[in-house]
């Protein structure tokens, strides 16, 4: 009688076990999804796409032999956004570096625009230098790819059309 009761109460214990788990389990994922869907919220807020975003699609399909390359010709030295120090002095840096366009030349603005591109090269650099001595350098150094967006935007604005859709810097130096 004795085995039979004590069968018994590891049978309760068991059921009692499980019960339980299976609380916990459904509880557990519950909290888990709502964790991933304020993640993707956040995400989304901040702008930080975990799929395939689409400027990043629209510069992978343009292929390497539709691809020109304009660079502007000399190095440009651009006086960065002045920072005071925690002494209280300001500091002022500079951004030195070399400048080159991508160019699509299956574009339907090609031909007529890319001989504005050389013509308006001034235009192009005072562009860029808008953009670059609005930054301190730390917002240069961490946020390369946001400059060049910024930078890419304004250009586009000027010629009023995206056949130039990267910009490339080379020999990037600060000081």
């Amino acid at each position: 009688m004795k085995k039979n009761l004590l069968t018994i109460v590891i049978l309760a214990l068991l059921l009692v076990n499980i019960a339980l788990t299976a609380v916990m389990m459904i509880s557990v994922t519950t909290t888990n999804n709502k964790t991933a869907t304020l993640v993707n919220t956040i995400a989304t807020v901040m702008n930080l796409e975990l799929t395939d975003g689409t400027e990043e699609s629209a510069v992978q399909q343009i292929s390497l032999a539709d691809t020109e390359v304009y660079s502007i010709e000399g190095s440009m030295t651009i006086p960065l956004k002045v920072v005071v120090g925690e002494d209280g002095k300001e500091k002022q840096s500079y951004m030195l570096c070399e400048v080159s366009l991508q160019i699509n030349k299956s574009h339907e603005d090609y031909k007529t625009m890319n001989e504005l591109v050389a013509t308006n090269e001034s235009l192009i650099k005072d562009t860029i230098r808008k953009v670059i001595s609005s930054k301190t350098e730390a917002e240069c150094r961490d946020n390369e790819e946001g400059l060049k967006a910024e930078i890419l935007k304004d250009i586009q604005d000027m010629f009023e059309s995206d056949f130039i859709y990267g910009i490339v810097f080379s020999d990037v130096k600060f000081g």
